[in-house]
């Protein structure tokens, strides 16, 4: 999941003619788009769209354990972020009426028993995780380390806002629903956030960990994905990291117009988009935000307006790119299944980061980017996920709804069609999918953060104000009703 990295060279510049139209398109009226409504037809398939992509969590996961494998089909290790999506996406199957609420709250006090049930330590096999914090990948029956994976802040922070959205929406008397508030809070309360802060570098935190090599020498800066992990980690009332991050956090950001108007860039898409999953930042800023008169809402607004733009210009003159073929971001692609690779697979790659420049461009598309920019976007988004499956069919939607990515550039194996197309579902990637849709339509994942007194505390004392946070200060939940207290039926 570190993949900032990948983004510290300079970027290619587009020619002058086609980076004039990619700005052109890229500034759009955001407030335009946010008026924009699905038809009816738009919202039956988005009905289809979420019931499918939900069936992933709910099949894929192991009743038993929870551990959500990393992708689908075949055994694949859990990936911890995915079982933080999946906990968040029974929450949207019950509303949603895909599952009972009981069978639902039984899943999920299973996943967290098995969460808390595993061992913890500094020894390189057999414990799931150090501190509180978890390994990136599990085995998924005995719920340990998997092969030589690193101990992950950002996936931990991932899993916890699954912990806490559960925490949030399980709010009955009965027995089982008391048993995860106090096991969602006793989870979060473990970490030891502050013992991730990098060594060399605090008080940012280190991307990771591992037993004999110690923490990973990059630190969470510039701006991405990591914006969740440092709210969660202000919010702490156990092991907090010092209030001082989230300014160190901001000064690595680069504010920069590329494809429209100027933003917090990161050229993936998927990093403008996790942290949304969960946290509503319309109308609450940070200082940062502030002194730009924006929020990060806004910024996501255009970082999507501008993947779009940057694909239509498509100065690496990809095939099939064009309005209602977009979105780059990290996904799998060709080389994946490449055996042997062929003539000219050098211009691609298996899974990686793609951004909207050049180099981070190898003409495969993944349509967790429109799906997770549904409600920054939705008069382009949705088109574009309804043209996906009209026009490629099974081979980019199946059981468990869109497959990963493809890349209609890739010159395929003899006698096939041309183009490479994923036969794989990624538990990372179908939860933006699912969860965004449902912000889009009701509002429902971010409505629970609201409740969380974690996420308050660590919002505020990352700075943010106005908006809902103003609300919420004044009229916020303490930690001891969320655990204890016996809420009205819904």
């Amino acid at each position: 999941m570190a993949v900032c990295a990948l983004y510290a060279g300079a970027l290619v510049a587009l020619a002058p003619s086609r980076a004039i139209a990619a700005s052109a398109l890229a500034n759009t009226d955001a407030a335009a788009a946010q008026r924009f409504r699905a038809s009816p037809q738009q919202q039956a398939f988005l009905d289809q769209l979420q019931r499918d992509t939900f069936q992933f969590f709910w099949e894929a996961s192991p009743a038993e354990t929870g551990l959500t494998p990393d992708r689908a089909p075949g055994p694949h290790d859990s990936n911890v972020a995915a079982v933080g999506f999946a906990l968040t996406s029974y929450v949207v199957g019950v509303e949603r009426g895909y599952v009972a609420r009981a069978d639902a709250a039984a899943r999920t006090l299973a996943t967290l028993e098995m969460l808390w049930r595993a061992p913890q330590g500094s020894a390189a096999e057999g414990v799931s995780g150090y501190q509180g914090l978890f390994y990136h990948f599990l085995d998924t029956t005995r719920g340990v380390r998997a092969g030589r994976s690193e101990l992950s802040t950002i996936d931990t922070a991932l899993l916890m806002a699954g912990v806490l959205s559960s925490q949030a929406y399980f709010d009955r008397k009965d027995e089982t629903e008391r048993s995860i508030r106090l096991l969602a809070d006793r989870l979060y309360r473990r970490v030891d956030w502050a013992w991730a802060s990098s060594p060399r570098h605090r008080p940012l935190l280190s991307m990771g960990w591992s037993p004999g090599s110690g923490f990973i020498d990059v630190d969470w800066s510039g701006y991405n994905e990591a914006m969740l992990l440092y709210v969660l980690a202000l919010g702490s009332p156990t092991h907090p990291v010092e209030p001082q991050a989230w300014e160190a956090w901001t000064r690595s950001y680069q504010w920069e117009s590329s494809h429209g108007p100027p933003h917090v860039s990161f050229a993936p898409l998927f990093g403008h988009q996790y942290s949304h999953v969960w946290i509503d930042f319309r109308g609450i800023q940070d200082r940062y935000m502030r002194a730009r008169e924006s929020d990060y809402f806004t910024n996501s607004v255009q970082a999507t307006y501008a993947n779009r733009a940057y694909c239509i210009a498509n100065p690496g003159r990809w095939k099939g790119y064009d309005e209602l073929t977009w979105g780059l971001t990290a996904s799998d692609g060709p080389l994946e299944s490449a055996d042997p690779p062929g003539p000219g697979d050098g211009l691609f790659h298996a899974y990686w980061a793609r951004g909207a420049h050049p180099a981070g461009d190898d003409g495969t598309i993944a349509p967790t980017a429109a799906g997770g920019s549904v409600p920054f976007a939705p008069d382009v988004a949705i088109p574009t996920l309804v043209s996906f499956r009209e026009r490629f069919g099974d081979r980019i939607y199946g059981k468990y709804g869109f497959k990963d990515a493809f890349n209609l550039s890739y010159p395929g194996k003899p006698g096939a069609p041309q183009g490479w197309f994923d036969d794989s579902y990624l538990g990372i990637d179908q939860g933006p999918i699912l969860l965004m849709i449902e912000n889009y339509r009701t509002g429902l994942v971010w409505d629970l953060f609201k409740k969380s007194p974690y996420v308050v505390d660590g919002l505020r004392r990352a700075g943010f104000t106005g908006g809902w946070l103003g609300v919420a200060e004044r009229h916020g939940v303490a930690v001891t009703d969320l655990v204890s207290r016996g809420a009205q039926a819904r």
